[in-house]
């Protein structure tokens, strides 16, 4: 029974992190969404002007500043006030961080698991198991030459953040014409596919 009640709270916890990330991506929370969107963005924007040590350590006094003035402060007050009201950081001081066993386990099965497809996957793409496939990914490394030439990793990341926070809100306004030009390039693309499995020997796949 104990283990169900555990099984069933971490499925929530998932579901309810999963539900949060949702809203924040699609705005259902104005304020929210917006001051984490431009607080990554702003630590992007930086770390193209200085180096990550740099921008940590910035961060890092940031922090430091707030926490050390607000503790001095209530000090003041409560010698002033001559109340006792303890460390004005107690409550989060007696949060439990720590990561049990079970999850650190959890974590370290995802990410094994995610290691060994990948594994696999690349495998299957360099040895050529599939031609198509070797292909495709042949043509996809070809095409991020190109994009690595025009953007470095952290422009591309910002991008990324960019879309995440922005493709979202637009698909979901416009989600019936984009289906239907999405549908019309995927008849495109499996169009040219077949005729090249068709032309190239031993490119069709076998039928299972």
């Amino acid at each position: 029974m104990q283990a169900t009640a555990d099984v069933t709270k971490k499925e929530c916890s998932w579901s309810s992190w999963k539900g949060q990330a949702i809203d924040l991506l699609y705005w259902r929370n104005v304020k929210q969404s917006g001051a984490v969107f431009g607080s990554v963005l702003l630590l992007l924007f930086s770390l193209t002007q200085f180096s990550v040590v740099s921008v940590g350590a910035y961060l890092a006094l940031a922090a430091l500043s707030a926490t050390i003035s607000f503790r001095i402060y209530k000090s003041v007050l409560q010698a002033v006030q001559k109340t006792d009201e303890g460390h004005p950081f107690k409550a989060y001081l007696e949060v439990e961080i720590a990561l049990s066993q079970d999850q650190i386990s959890k974590y370290a099965d995802k990410i094994l698991l995610y290691t060994n497809t990948c594994m696999k996957e690349l495998r299957r793409l360099f040895l050529v198991q599939d031609l198509v496939d070797s292909l495709k990914f042949a043509v996809l490394m070809w095409l991020l030459t190109y994009v690595g030439a025009l953007f470095n990793g952290l422009t591309l990341l910002i991008l990324a953040v960019v879309s995440m926070f922005t493709m979202p809100v637009v698909y979901e306004k416009h989600q019936a014409q984009i289906d239907q030009y999405v549908g019309l390039i995927r008849t495109q693309v499996n169009s040219v596919v077949g005729k090249i499995q068709a032309k190239i020997p031993g490119a069709k796949r076998k039928e299972e």
